[in-house]
């Protein structure tokens, strides 16, 4: 993978750098940040990390998580040029109406034209915008590429620092959740070459996976029960449902819902996995995941939403029966 040189000659040169990643973010979002600043302060660079939302607890385990601030400093912007992390977009980074002197994109989904606003599943069970502007200085899109985390690796490389055992931790972690830990079709030869080469620099397989599915609070899993209780399968296509009346009962959010979208894909006949999560009266956030070479991106766009091939999402307004008849009827067609 190229680095281009005007990225690094960004890096090189200036002191001060704002990184900023998309709102609800998920481990690719905060790995990449932190392991990015980790290294350029290795250079001698000042970071500051910010995310309009919290971290989730299920990411907390990431070692410097605690450096995200959720709100902007005071002349940030005139001060500290920007670096916009697995997204394009200042709106999906909570930063609309800020402007940069100067900026740089490093992301890996491809932008959609600027006429065409879409939606791009990413994480936590939600839909996050594809690109609507041309922001950024420098622009560093991949779109092959199965992580931003993986872009990271290669930049940091690029840049000669070390890969220390925090730095793998983080890069790992964001690599191994966009490719379903190793499983996707996005896990390439180069992808399990650089996870090795992250093993050896300290990042724990066990410990990652441990914490990132194995640490679950009793009211996550009271709401999965739930969840999987409203299962229905329709022309191979399975459907579950949560609703505000279950994060209420069980004392959970929507945070807690990652990852729900793809149990029933276990199931053999199975071939499109459609989570429905409530939002508000009449407001649903779907997240699509299917296999082999059905493309969910497609369904999702036809309802304004977008994503990827394998997983996409969207928002729709209905009832919960019309949100379904309409996800079949775009599926068949």
């Amino acid at each position: 993978m190229k680095v281009p040189r005007k990225l690094l000659s960004f890096l090189r040169k200036k002191d001060k750098f704002f990184i900023a990643t998309h709102i609800n973010p998920e481990a690719d979002a905060i790995g990449s940040a932190l392991a990015l600043s980790m290294a350029l302060e290795t250079m001698g660079k000042e970071t500051a990390l910010f995310d309009k939302d919290t971290i989730p607890e299920l990411y907390r385990f990431l070692p410097g998580h605690e450096r995200f601030i959720n709100s902007i400093p005071p002349l940030i912007t005139l001060h500290s040029p920007l670096i916009l992390l697995d997204c394009n977009s200042l709106k999906r980074a909570g930063l609309e109406g800020l402007s940069f002197r100067h900026s740089a994109v490093i992301d890996h989904h491809e932008p959609a034209p600027l006429c065409q606003p879409r939606y791009r599943e990413h994480g936590r069970g939600g839909a996050r915008p594809a690109t609507e502007e041309d922001f950024g200085n420098i622009r560093w899109i991949e779109p092959k590429a199965a992580a931003t985390g993986l872009m990271v690796f290669y930049l940091i490389k690029e840049l000669g620092l070390k890969i220390t055992s925090e730095i793998a931790i983080n890069l790992y972690s964001a690599i191994a959740v966009d490719t379903g830990t190793f499983r996707y079709n996005n896990t390439t030869p180069e992808v399990l070459r650089v996870g090795a080469e992250l093993i050896e620099a300290g990042a724990s397989p066990a410990c990652i996976s441990n914490n990132l599915y194995e640490t679950w609070s009793e009211g996550r899993f009271a709401l999965l029960i739930m969840a999987l209780n409203t299962l229905e399968i329709r022309d191979n296509i399975a459907i579950t449902v949560v609703t505000k009346g279950m994060y209420k009962k069980t004392g959970t959010s929507a945070e807690d819902t990652e990852n729900f979208v793809n149990f029933p894909r276990v199931l053999k006949d199975v071939k499109i996995s459609a989570f429905f999560r409530e939002t508000s009266d009449d407001y649903w956030k779907a997240s699509l995941r299917s296999k082999e070479l059905i493309n969910v991106e497609q369904i999702a766009a036809s309802f304004g939403g977008g994503g990827h091939k394998n997983a996409a999402g969207y928002t729709i307004k209905g009832t919960l029966e019309s949100a379904k008849k309409s996800l079949i009827k775009a599926a068949k067609s």
